[in-house]
């Protein structure tokens, strides 16, 4: 099976608490399988302008935003690969497209501003480079890290549910290759937890919902970051 590029659905999130995520999960798993990587690491450099203007339109919560990330699964080497990543949410739904490449040749990109060709030849590839060109100052702002767990459920491929926890970041090195001085987003949070689903949800899921209160949140890892993190470092700057 190749690998998936495209994606489009609807993102439903809700935050679990310690003594809630244990029964959910495991009643949870009477109707989902937890994917074949099971708890794994999820690194994503988090690009922007000079003025944070990515993030900042974001928060401002619009019909239509984008973000453009480049993700790794684990700790990155030369030969693995990485996501170069654009996503757009636009009425509610959300729009990822990606491209893999390996790491060695993301290093090769950063160095050079020049894309392989492998790249550039697909649709997607010049989807970013026009996104460069309209924002040449764009570069990685935040390191975000977290550990998740993702189900798939068998009746419906796109239908599925992950668990993200110990969400944390840095913005020291801005490298995939080593662990960086992280620091907890949210440490009075418990786990977040995401839908993704076109439809509507199986209705046995919303009754699992219902028997344990868990009720419909928001909590976007950038824009908290942003919010809680950053954005105060950058008030104490200009104060100084």
């Amino acid at each position: 099976m190749g690998i998936k590029k495209v994606f489009e659905r609807k993102e439903t999130k809700y935050i679990l608490t310690a003594q809630q995520f244990p029964a959910f999960f495991s009643e949870l798993q009477q109707y989902m399988e937890i994917d074949q990587y099971g708890l794994h690491t999820i690194q994503s450099l988090y690009f922007d302008t000079n003025q944070d203007d990515f993030i900042r339109h974001s928060i401002q919560k619009p019909d239509y935003k984008e973000k453009f990330r480049v993700r790794s699964y684990g700790i990155a080497t030369k030969e693995g690969l990485v996501f170069l990543e654009i996503k757009k949410k636009v009425k509610g739904i959300v729009y990822k497209r990606r491209l893999p490449l390996t790491y060695a040749e993301f290093l090769m990109w950063q160095q050079t501003n020049v894309l392989p060709e492998s790249i550039l030849n697909s649709q997607i590839g010049l989807e970013i480079q026009w996104l460069f060109k309209k924002h040449p100052d764009l570069t990685p702002r935040v390191c975000i890290v977290y550990d998740r767990y993702s189900l798939f459920y068998e009746e419906d491929d796109q239908f599925r549910v992950t668990f993200d926890q110990n969400i944390r970041f840095s913005t020291e090195g801005m490298c995939l290759h080593a662990p960086q001085n992280e620091q907890l987003v949210a440490p009075e949070m418990g786990i977040l937890m995401e839908v993704k689903a076109m439809g509507a949800f199986p209705l046995w899921f919303v009754e699992l919902l219902n028997r344990h209160s868990i009720r419909k949140s928001s909590f976007s890892k950038y824009a908290q970051t942003y919010q809680r993190h950053l954005f105060v470092k950058e008030d104490a700057a200009h104060v100084v």
